[in-house]
């Protein structure tokens, strides 16, 4: 009898593990076997070539500079983005008036598309009739207009702003989630010992939002690593690839150049590294845990 009841919830729930299994183990079997053979245009397998695509992306200096930007990128939107959020979400999270009214504001940015919103800075942006020209020229600190997006070394900082301003919303929603957790007596005692507000930022505040920090951080990371629309809406990845993070390269690859299978061995190579870094992440938090137990 017992034998049957510890099978029981296997029983139940194996459907849906086939399921869930199937429907992420299909699209990765479909990318291997792309990565491993010669594929045409219309994505039909040719001849088996083994390591060669991966050979060929190994080669390209384009796919170098890319995974160089890329991680660029990553670091430079997921660290800007945790660094304006924590003193966000701890104005948001005291009480004063009007504190609905930014809550609101704050998370606008998240209500809308990214594509909508690089649409939008790609308007504001036009060297010729763009807002952020006119409004510089109204100030006195233009004299004449200037094409953001038109060299690869001011419009890659530029997209990177953009990165983090779309991506402050949910990690400040994460970090007020956070806030709400906290204990007040221990901030009433540090107040009555005489600790200074930086001093209960940095020894109470700081260390109770480590476990949301590192969901923050995790989920920016994946989120940015493959963030597409900024960068694609903005320039394309130009001019001369300059702009290029490996998801926009790859997309060139598939669907402008036609290298289906060096697309897919470079989908690969981003699937691995993601991999690598949640494994990195995953054993990191196993050995805080007994610490955080004790």
């Amino acid at each position: 009898m017992r034998r049957k009841q510890n099978f029981l919830p296997w029983l139940m729930i194996g459907p849906s593990l086939a399921l869930a299994f199937w429907i992420i183990g299909y699209p990765i079997y479909d990318v291997v076997m792309a990565a491993l053979h010669e594929v045409n245009r219309f994505g039909k397998l040719r001849d088996f070539v083994g390591a060669g695509n991966f050979e060929t992306l190994a080669a390209d200096p384009i796919f170098w500079a890319s995974f160089w930007r890329t991680l660029l990128w990553t670091v430079a939107v997921v660290g800007g983005t945790i660094v304006l959020s924590v003193p966000i979400a701890i104005i948001l999270d005291d009480d004063f008036i009007g504190r609905g009214l930014m809550r609101v504001i704050v998370m606008l940015p998240w209500a809308v598309s990214l594509t909508m919103t690089a649409i939008v800075w790609r308007w504001s942006l036009h060297g010729q009739y763009g807002m952020v020209n006119e409004t510089l020229k109204d100030l006195g600190l233009l004299d004449q207009s200037i094409e953001w997006l038109a060299r690869a070394e001011r419009a890659f900082p530029i997209e990177i702003a953009i990165g983090i301003l779309v991506s402050i919303p949910f990690t400040t929603t994460v970090f007020l989630g956070g806030l709400s957790s906290l204990p007040g007596d221990i901030y009433e005692a540090a107040r009555i010992d005489g600790a200074s507000a930086w001093q209960r930022f940095t020894n109470l505040t700081l260390p109770l939002l480590r476990p949301f920090i590192n969901i923050a951080l995790v989920l920016n990371m994946i989120h940015v690593f493959n963030s597409f629309p900024i960068i694609w809406v903005l320039t394309q990845g130009d001019p001369a690839n300059g702009t290029d993070i490996l998801v926009t390269y790859l997309y060139k690859l598939a669907f402008r150049y036609g290298r289906i299978g060096d697309a897919s061995a470079m989908s690969l190579v981003m699937f691995a590294v993601l991999l690598i870094f949640t494994l990195i992440y995953a054993r990191m938090a196993m050995r805080e845990r007994p610490e955080e137990v004790g």
